[in-house]
């Protein structure tokens, strides 16, 4: 969305707020572009002056968000001229995950580019909430390093994590880790000397899909691992909730005379879909049958989703991403015989464009984001950090 203007009041604008504004419409422009654009046309995409648009990209360029292509051949009369986009040796932003039995960090530039990718396996569910997120820093800080040694510089971080993630960066509530009012953000600043986000995992996850995917108006993405969440994206917009807290898809009832769940329900859907519910079926009978029972569950729950708020498309994300082509039978089946409107409007199902690490790659992207809507703020700390 091309930033916008506070709404009027009595005060004046401040020019700082004009350039501030005027920056973000340049950068976001040429962001957004499908090919590289140039000076000329970027002062039109905008409505900006040429000489607007020219002082406002010689600035962007001096802060390593963008850089000058060469353009394309051109059959025509005349010199083609040079073309922006994203600097790749720009700002990073630094994406980190935490779950049940594994920590990831990544590293993404400004084009998108995945630069380093680091993955520890263990599980976090027999260490306490400030050891996990230790483990997360160091691992986080090895990522870092490697982004310096190609001379790249951190904008920030953000987490994702498997629990209802309140606006303050606090974890209310992960029952998979066993967490309850954690300030993962506080704990993590402390330990990386940068700002970090906090944010649901399945959230992140569905924002970058939504840009990986040339964002579909509609969908809704689930994301399995040892738990199960969701993102819902309904017209183009992650809904969260009133309270930031929606999709917790994994504790849907599928039956409620069930065996008991740690969020302490019965019957939830993360007992007979989660990686670990699949795996202790595969272990009674057979690894088909297990994704069989668990692609019904699965089914169900969606089913439900759909009735309720009408989308077309499920995505199936994390753990799922690999295991759709054994899936979608059972959990198409169950749609079929459940959604109300099915005949009229089948339910397309599909997996994640960035499979397994979705949400690492959300949040190393909501860090890009927030570059790309303030830039004025990484220029100013740009030379603040230059001058220290």
């Amino acid at each position: 969305m091309t930033p916008r203007l506070p709404a009027f009041t009595d005060a004046p604008v401040r020019q700082s707020s004009v350039r501030a504004h005027n920056l973000a419409l340049a950068l976001t422009t040429v962001v957004n572009s499908a090919n590289p654009i140039s000076r000329a046309a970027l002062a039109s995409a905008t409505g900006l002056t040429r000489a607007t648009v020219s002082a406002l990209v010689d600035e962007l360029i001096a802060g390593d968000l963008l850089t000058e292509v060469e353009p394309p051949p051109r059959t025509g009369a005349g010199r083609p001229a040079a073309g922006l986009a994203p600097a790749p040796d720009g700002p990073v932003g630094l994406g980190l995950e935490i779950n049940v039995d594994y920590l990831a960090a990544c590293v993404v530039d400004l084009t998108g580019a995945v630069r380093h990718r680091l993955v520890s396996h263990a599980d976090q569910r027999p260490v306490d909430a400030a050891q996990a997120l230790s483990g997360l820093a160091a691992l986080a800080g090895r990522a870092r390093e490697l982004a310096e040694a190609d001379g790249l510089r951190a904008a920030g971080a953000a987490l994702a994590v498997p629990g209802l993630v309140g606006a303050d960066g606090r974890v209310r509530v992960a029952p998979n880790l066993g967490w309850q009012d954690v300030d993962a953000r506080a704990l993590l600043q402390a330990e990386l000397d940068l700002p970090v986000a906090v944010d649901n995992e399945a959230n992140l996850a569905a924002l970058s899909e939504l840009r990986a995917a040339g964002g579909r108006p509609s969908f809704v993405y689930v994301s399995g691992e040892i738990g199960i969440g969701a993102g819902l994206v309904l017209d183009g917009t992650l809904y969260r909730g009133v309270r930031g807290w929606s999709g917790e898809i994994g504790h849907v009832s599928i039956d409620p005379d069930g065996p008991a769940c740690r969020c302490g329900a019965h019957g939830c859907l993360e007992l007979f879909a989660g990686q670990e519910a699949i795996q202790s079926a595969a272990a009674r009978s057979s690894t088909a049958r297990a994704l069989t029972a668990a692609g019904r569950a699965l089914g169900i729950a969606l089913a439900a989703v759909v009735n309720l708020l009408d989308v077309d498309t499920i995505v199936l994300g994390g753990g799922y991403a690999p295991l759709v082509p054994d899936l979608a039978g059972p959990i198409e089946a169950e749609l079929r015989r459940r959604v109300l409107t099915f005949d009229l409007a089948p339910v397309e199902l599909r997996a994640a464009a960035l499979g397994a690490d979705a949400a690492m790659r959300g949040a190393a992207d909501a860090v890009i984001r927030s570059v790309q809507q303030d830039p004025a703020a990484w220029l100013a700390n740009r030379l603040s950090g230059r001058a220290s």
